[in-house]
């Protein structure tokens, strides 16, 4: 049975899937129904205050046309800042406030590695980031005030941009639609797509966004893994050399070793390995944590035991892997083998039970697993 959404217009996912996905922009009004934010724009503004928050504000006037300043920010730029015509935007709000966290729930049709964040932007009358385009699929939901919403062309890295700013704005923009959006509408844009949405009034926007690594990073990335992984002694080699007529030709046999180097360390398991970890990094990081009282298994199961949760942190991130029967979990970029059942409970549950948990303790590797977890703060304890 195919299960439809109430933010998707009662649409089926697999309708949503197979015919806007990645292909074209989708309306939906009243996607959630009497949506309330959970921040205003003053408490936006305070997050951007913080060292560890990334914040951005643009103003269309600025020193410069489309200008950016990065935060953190102080009162006195807020102080500063025109009536019209500016942005402020704060990144992965989700970590932040628990609230903003929970609507990440709402998009889990979409596979968890795929997430990225969200982001809330906050504009004055006629505040705008732009006419741009993205190369990642985003929903864009009204959370205050109303904006104006136009639908351009497809772009690409072709499409030429304006110069003398910082900012990737578009040179051209060809209108192909356009809507006002009010509280709880929301929007989704494909990769590609050219958007530009303006205020009307005060306005907050939540932009709920997907990772999509390039080919080139990706490469570079998993080449610069597995490169670690490998030890000096392995090199080219060709015992077998025959005498050439040319000495400055690199020949077919050369050429075929190299390819069975590649074939030989970039395999499905070494891929996987590195994308689970990759995928699963915290994209505003997470420093190694080192504490002289770490928990032990005894000290959670004896918390859970009398009653207390094993909870995901708001900025964690897990993902998992089946080959061969084996099971990887990746949290926060670290990877774990560990049962599949334990992997698939701790991705799909924002609290754990002792309930849920207790089947899976009397196994070493999962309680070692579920310890580690614990001190790397991708899950809680807590009541």
């Amino acid at each position: 049975m195919t299960i439809p959404l109430t933010h998707l217009g009662d649409m089926p996912i697999q309708k949503f899937l197979l015919e806007y996905w990645q292909k074209k922009p989708l309306l939906i009004r009243n996607a959630f129904p009497n949506f309330q934010s959970p921040i205003d724009g003053d408490e936006l503004a305070g997050l951007a205050l913080e060292e560890e928050v990334e914040s951005r504000i643009i103003l269309e006037n600025g020193k410069t046309k489309w200008e950016l300043r990065n935060g953190p920010f102080d009162e006195d730029t807020f102080a500063s800042l025109p009536e019209t015509h500016w942005t402020l935007l704060v990144q992965a709000v989700d970590q932040w406030v628990p609230e903003v966290n929970l609507l990440l729930d709402n998009f889990r049709f979409i596979p968890n590695w795929r997430l990225d964040d969200i982001m809330i932007s906050f504009a004055p009358d006629q505040g705008s980031v732009g006419p741009h385009f993205d190369y990642y699929d985003v929903f864009l939901l009204q959370g205050l005030g109303k904006r104006h919403w136009k639908i351009g062309q497809q772009c690409d890295v072709n499409s030429p941009h304006l110069q003398g700013t910082q900012l990737h704005i578009l040179e051209s923009f060809e209108t192909q639609d356009e809507w006002v959006l009010e509280p709880g509408d929301m929007l989704y844009i494909p990769p590609g797509v050219a958007h530009w949405g303006v205020a009307q009034g005060d306005c907050m926007t939540y932009s709920i966004g997907f990772r999509a690594p390039s080919h080139a990073s990706i490469v570079d990335e998993l080449s610069h893994d597995i490169a670690q992984s490998l030890n000096n002694d392995l090199r080219f080699s060709d015992p077998y050399l025959k005498l050439q007529d040319n000495p400055g030709e690199i020949n077919a046999d050369a050429i075929a070793q190299i390819q069975d180097i590649i074939k030989q360390h970039f395999t499905a398991e070494n891929i996987a390995h590195w994308f689970g970890k990759h995928m699963t990094e915290r994209k505003y990081g997470q420093d190694d944590i080192e504490s002289d009282d770490e928990i032990t298994a005894d000290d959670w199961q004896a918390a859970l035991a009398e009653g207390q949760m094993l909870w995901r942190h708001p900025a964690a991130r897990l993902a998992f892997h089946t080959q061969n029967d084996s099971t990887q979990l990746f949290a926060d970029g670290h990877a774990f083998c560990c049962s599949r059942e334990l992997a698939e409970l701790v991705c799909a549950q924002l609290e754990i039970t002792w309930e849920q948990i207790k089947p899976l303790v009397e196994d070493l590797y999962d309680r070692a697993v579920i310890t580690q977890l614990i001190n790397q703060e991708t899950l809680l304890v807590d009541e």
